[in-house]
Order: C-alpha cells, then sequence, then structure tokens
C-alpha cells in the first residue's frame, strides 16, 4: 500500500510538470553534484541496453524491482525484466535520452528520482521515426552504488 501511494504521489509530479505554463522556469539542478551523478547512471544504464550488457542491466536494477510500463503493464520479477530486455531489446532497440529534459531531485535518506524525455529507435527499420516517452526513475543509494528501484515509462 505504502509503494501505491508512493507511486500516485509520482504521477501526480509527473502529471503536474507535463501541464506546463506558457514560460516554465528553466530547470537548475538544486544539487549539481547528484544531478551529473544521476545522468551517469542513465547512461551506464542505457549504454548497456543499448549494447546488449544483461550483466550490467542486472546489477543496476534492484532485485525489488518495479517497473510500470503503458504498455505492458508492472513488472516486478528481476529475472524476467532482465530475460525480457535481452530477448526483445538487444539488438532490435536504440534508446536516446531526449537532451535537456532530465531533472533530478534529491529523496533524503533514500537517493534521488529523474524525470525526463527519450525517444526508442527500431534497429530493424534504418530511418524509422523514433518513439519519444517520459520517465521517472526511482534511483536508491546504497552505500556508494545506486540501483534502480522503480521506474515509470510512457509514451
Amino acid at each position: 500500500m505504502r509503494y501505491f501511494i508512493c507511486l500516485l504521489a509520482l504521477l501526480a509530479m509527473a502529471l503536474r510538470s507535463t501541464a506546463q505554463p506558457a514560460n516554465p522556469p528553466a530547470y537548475t539542478a538544486a544539487n549539481p553534484a547528484l544531478y551529473r551523478h544521476i545522468l551517469h547512471m542513465d547512461s551506464v544504464l542505457f549504454d548497456a541496453y543499448n549494447h546488449c550488457k544483461p550483466d550490467i542491466i542486472a546489477a543496476i536494477f534492484s532485485k525489488d524491482i518495479e517497473f510500470y510500463h503503458d504498455q505492458s503493464g508492472l513488472s516486478t520479477s528481476h529475472a524476467q525484466l532482465v530475460k525480457s530486455i535481452e530477448q526483445n531489446i538487444c539488438g532490435k532497440v536504440r534508446r536516446e535520452l531526449i537532451a535537456g529534459s532530465v531533472e533530478v531531485y534529491p529523496l533524503p535518506g533514500y537517493g534521488a528520482v529523474q524525470f525526463g524525455l527519450h525517444q526508442f529507435y527500431n534497429a530493424a527499420e534504418p530511418g524509422s521515426k523514433p518513439h519519444p516517452s517520459r520517465f521517472v526513475c526511482i534511483w536508491k543509494q546504497e552505500g556508494e552504488q545506486w540501483v534502480l528501484t522503480r521506474v515509470i515509462s510512457t509514451h
């Protein structure tokens, strides 16, 4: 139940951020070091995603991952999620972060929340149009390690 309430709060924040005023203020990271670190973690994860490195993906995803996708619903099995990426993504889909779209906010005592836009390209269709989508990632700091515990991905 606690996770459901947390998820609803995150969705409300994400939806609120999509209904922006005509001239929204530019995002400025309150914690530039945290912002850079989360962008680094994002790049490590999606380098592994784009170049089929399931061991790296498995290490970044928390064992209690919750992955909410607008097409496939909720995935909570770490092993199944990694296997699904390996079978359905490797060599077939490429992800690119949309420059300037990422916002990162600290979650004191836990880690950080990352909001952003990314787009996906179908490798089987060169020249095809990308599929942009929004995402929310919850990163947890475990000592020196950062793991991804919650993901919301929508088109």
